[in-house]
């Protein structure tokens, strides 16, 4: 399960976040005024996706997908937020709350509530994915270690 107090578990949850509850947390975060500047503005992009193969676990580039990356420097602390898809508006809300987060705003704590949310949605669907596709599994008989 995701940590949301780990920033790189953080960057996670905040992109699987939903992008209405990013930008009602960003604008409590912006409600008190505080000085915000825009490092990197929110603009969809091409990443190469690399993923490893499962049998020799190597690398490999999948193929390139799209997502809007954003970064702030909210009252002295930095923060960085990349949504799946073409998403501006959650990009940005997403790099407020991850400043502020890091900066302990007064809203941190019902932040990591959210995120904690997310990442136990994101265990329990994974859960019922496995649960429904377990039934699939197939075992192969291989003819190696026979002589």
């Amino acid at each position: 399960m995701g940590d949301p107090t780990d920033r790189s578990d953080r960057f996670e949850l905040i992109a699987d976040c939903d992008g209405e509850t990013l930008a009602r947390f960003a604008n409590e975060v912006l409600e008190s005024d505080p000085p915000l500047s825009v490092r990197q503005d929110p603009r969809p992009q091409l990443l190469m996706q690399q993923v490893v193969e499962p049998v020799e676990h190597r690398p490999f580039n999948l193929g390139e997908v799209v997502v809007t990356p954003a970064a702030v420097e909210l009252d002295g602390q930095r923060g960085f937020a990349m949504i799946p898809g073409k998403a501006e508006r959650a990009a940005l809300s997403g790099a407020i709350v991850d400043a502020a987060v890091a900066g302990d705003h007064p809203v941190t704590d019902d932040v990591l509530r959210a995120l904690e949310q997310v990442a136990a949605d994101r265990e329990a669907e994974r859960a019922q994915a496995w649960a429904e596709s377990k039934h699939t599994t197939v075992d192969f008989e291989t003819m190696e270690d026979e002589e």
